[in-house]
């Protein structure tokens, strides 16, 4: 079966990730080829460097998206694909008027956002969701959600609820895993009576981080043997308005810093504590599923599916409030060592009995031939 995959771009995000994932799990049962409407990214090199063509069509502007659209087409023609999964708004709504004009129907959309408050969300995005509610009635067969708010949500926006299926994000067992050794966090200068807890996120408003390191202040005031490690995209001393945060708390010497990085695995694994204080958007977040696959215990803010997916492992607060959070990783800092082994053993089972990326991967594969027959 050929699945070619359109999305919107191939930085690095929940969405590209997990269509990463799902290929190198897949690439021994389906042919993939991958349409970026922008460019190829971090995930593109990825995904190329594992033998999958990638092609970009640089549609950063309307010209070029003009041209972009042209060459979509011709490149759709091209691949003869058996079934074609859109990833995230604008590839859903290009992709599946595009690959509809030219005579495909095995489409398959698929969506991963949990907030589309107008104060947060660009209009643009807002209106290719309310033509992506119109359409979706007739543009494709199914539409994947990987999370069941973010479902909900869009169901009522005008989404055609009969044709949603759910199917959560899936992690490399492999790769994310209890640590074996403290090598990474010897290397941050982190030593082993610290308790270090950590997020790991782009700088976005929607991550809140401003309320990451007010809670951090209210920790750190009574306990001094804690550090904050922050990794992702602009986590690094060129972030002003995040160094003015931490300063301004007074905790520039327990942060560490680490910007973006390719050992996310590593990681996590070394972490006492992961936490979420994402205040809105979340679906289904990669970083509590891994987290939880390294047996780190986790604190999420109620955001998307995040609750659902701590379960009973872990400990939820609602976001934008920095004490809560504070208290939440105050009780997990305060248990006996062999409880919080007791509860990553948990979380690690959690993940193995639901979110496997070999069980997730199988649940793709499925649909596939569901929609093709």
């Amino acid at each position: 079966m050929k699945v070619l995959h359109i999305i919107t771009g191939l930085g690095m995000g929940g969405a590209e990730m997990m269509l990463s994932k799902l290929i190198m799990a897949t690439q021994t049962d389906l042919e993939h080829v991958v349409i970026s409407l922008t460019n190829s990214g971090m995930i593109g090199e990825q995904i190329k460097n594992a033998g999958i063509p990638v092609i970009s069509l640089d549609m950063s502007s309307l010209v070029s998206g003009l041209k972009g659209t042209t060459k979509l087409a011709s490149e759709i023609r091209k691949a003869q694909p058996d079934v074609i999964q859109t990833w995230m708004y604008h590839a859903d709504l290009i992709g599946g008027i595009v690959a509809r004009m030219i005579g495909f129907k095995n489409i398959i959309w698929n969506i991963r956002n949990s907030d589309l408050d107008p104060n947060k969300t660009k209009y643009h995005t807002r209106l290719t969701v309310n033509v992506c509610g119109v359409i979706s009635r007739f543009i494709p067969k199914k539409i994947i959600s990987n999370s069941t708010r973010s479902a909900e949500l869009h169901q009522q926006k005008g989404y055609k609820k009969e044709k949603f299926i759910i199917i959560p994000n899936g992690f490399d067992l492999n790769k994310f895993k209890i640590a074996e050794n403290r090598d990474v966090r010897r290397s941050l200068g982190v030593n082993k009576e610290s308790f270090l807890i950590g997020f790991i996120a782009r700088f976005d408003p929607q991550k809140d981080h401003k309320g990451f390191v007010a809670a951090a202040k209210l920790l750190a005031e009574k306990y001094k043997n804690v550090c904050f490690a922050l990794c992702g995209a602009q986590m690094d001393e060129k972030n002003k308005t995040l160094n003015q945060w931490i300063d301004a708390a007074g905790l520039t010497n327990s942060f560490e810093l680490l910007g973006l990085r390719t050992d996310v695995d590593q990681i996590t694994s070394e972490l006492d504590l992961a936490t979420m204080s994402s205040a809105y958007g979340e679906a289904f977040p990669n970083v509590i599923g891994e987290a939880m696959a390294c047996g780190v215990p986790c604190v999420v803010t109620d955001v998307g599916d995040s609750a659902w997916i701590v379960g009973e492992t872990g400990l939820v607060v609602l976001p934008n409030d920095p004490q809560a959070l504070a208290d939440a990783w105050e009780s997990i800092l305060l248990m006996d060592p062999q409880q919080r082994l007791k509860l990553g053993l948990q979380a690690r089972k959690r993940i193995e009995e639901n979110f496997s990326i070999e069980n997730i991967a199988k649940q793709y594969t499925n649909l596939y031939q569901e929609v093709m027959t």
